[in-house]
């Protein structure tokens, strides 16, 4: 067990960011992986969630009728496990930590949803929210819908949504192949890859679909061998973490010439691994990246991006989620509005409730409690080509805005059918 205070930031030295540095804090209880073969995903989390937090308390911290209140973050290392989970979720009830955020695992946040749709039913005077950064599977927003979790990030099928429609328009796409990694989002990714692609590309074979084992396989040649058996021109993968970087790297070294559509190619060592042969041929999906202000000369997205690598300014550092700075200024938003720390008041306030800066915008839609906002496929080239100024995690290659979709055309339709407590 892992549980670790990060901090509460000592605040404005003056006014009301002295009051705030006083108060109780209120505690952000983070459950995810920090160790084991996904913790550098769980890290960069940890990066992002304090980041954002420290914005909010230099601004004077959250705003109740009692004062303000700065913001602290507690991890609670659960090495990627359900049970571990639910362990530290029983910890921070014990704390009476009101607040959960998770990610980087579906299964884990399927498990930690039903826990606490119990919890609260049990003990409505300690009632918890599940704030979802990463957690992808489209059943926590549908048919296993909360009203006490929200959802950050698009889900995997408006992930691939967006994927397919550059594949629609790629007519050098004639033959893919499908792997992941085999839980609940990996599963459901392959199913709804292989209905898209009917659906906008009906000429497209899919000539191989692998699932394997969630961050247990060291060496992925034998894939990659499969893969090129397969005739594919194109990989479609969900992977993350350690499971991407290690198949771009065995992709690289077997010379295997394909394009790659993945969620998170952009981050995480991944592209370092596959370097010159990635130029041109991996795409990522996000809400944003670091180089989607270029359109404009020293834009706002530029100097937040910037700011960003001046706090944590160690190539390996550099990993920027937007949506983790979105959720966390949405919840200072959303106490301030209901008033209370309460998770019924804290929720009805975030229902509906929208984001704005000088250039992303994102509301959270009250019928499924999940974030809609744009998303960016962006294509692999060296720094410094095109549009290209920032590279990823010094490795001398950066994404460049390959189609850009706004949240109208993301968004996708729900089948929740929620159950708010009176």
């Amino acid at each position: 067990m892992n549980i670790k205070p990060l901090f509460a930031m000592a605040l404005l030295a003056l006014g009301t960011g002295a009051d705030a540095g006083s108060a109780e804090p209120i505690r952000i209880g983070m459950i995810d992986g920090l160790s084991g073969p996904f913790a550098n995903a769980g890290q960069a989390v940890v990066r992002n969630l304090s980041y954002a937090i420290e914005q909010v308390n230099a601004r004077g911290g959250v705003k109740l009728p009692d004062g303000r209140h700065p913001l602290e973050l507690v991890t609670y290392d659960n090495k990627q496990g359900v049970e571990e989970a639910l362990t530290g979720l029983r910890h921070f009830a014990d704390r009476r930590i009101r607040i959960i955020a998770q990610g980087n695992s579906s299964a884990v946040a399927l498990a930690l949803s039903e826990a606490i749709d119990k919890h609260n039913s049990r003990t409505p005077e300690q009632r918890m929210l599940l704030l979802n950064y990463a957690a992808v599977d489209p059943a926590l927003t549908n048919e296993k819908c909360s009203f006490w979790h929200f959802r950050f990030d698009a889900n995997s099928d408006m992930r691939m949504h967006a994927l397919t429609e550059v594949i629609k328009t790629d007519r050098s796409a004639r033959r893919v192949y499908l792997i992941g990694q085999d839980y609940s989002f990996g599963q459901h990714l392959a199913r709804v890859a292989r209905d898209q692609l009917a659906a906008k590309r009906p000429d497209i074979a899919v000539v191989g679909d692998d699932l394997h084992p969630i961050g247990k396989i060291k060496d992925f040649s034998p894939y990659v061998a499969k893969i090129r058996a397969s005739g594919a021109d194109t990989v479609v993968t969900g992977n993350w973490g350690n499971d991407l970087t290690l198949l771009v790297k065995a992709a690289k070294d077997a010379g295997l010439n394909v394009k790659f559509y993945t969620f998170y190619g952009n981050s995480l060592g991944a592209p370092a691994a596959i370097g010159d042969a990635g130029v041109g041929r991996v795409r990522a999906v996000a809400e944003w990246h670091p180089n989607a202000g270029q359109d404009a000369a020293d834009s706002a997205s530029d100097a937040y991006y910037r700011a960003f690598r001046r706090r944590y300014p160690q190539p390996e550092q550099d990993y920027l989620h937007l949506r983790m700075h979105v959720m966390i200024d949405m919840l200072a938003n959303a106490i301030e509005k209901a008033g209370s720390v309460d998770a019924a008041a804290v929720a009805r306030a975030l229902e509906g409730a929208s984001f704005r800066n000088a250039f992303h915008e994102a509301s959270m839609r009250a019928a499924d409690h999940q974030l809609q906002q744009p998303l960016y496929v962006s294509v692999m080239r060296k720094s410094g080509d095109g549009g290209v100024q920032f590279d990823n995690e010094g490795s001398g290659y950066g994404f460049r805005t390959e189609r850009y979709l706004p949240a109208s055309f993301s968004a996708l339709p729900t089948s929740c059918r929620m159950q708010r407590p009176r």
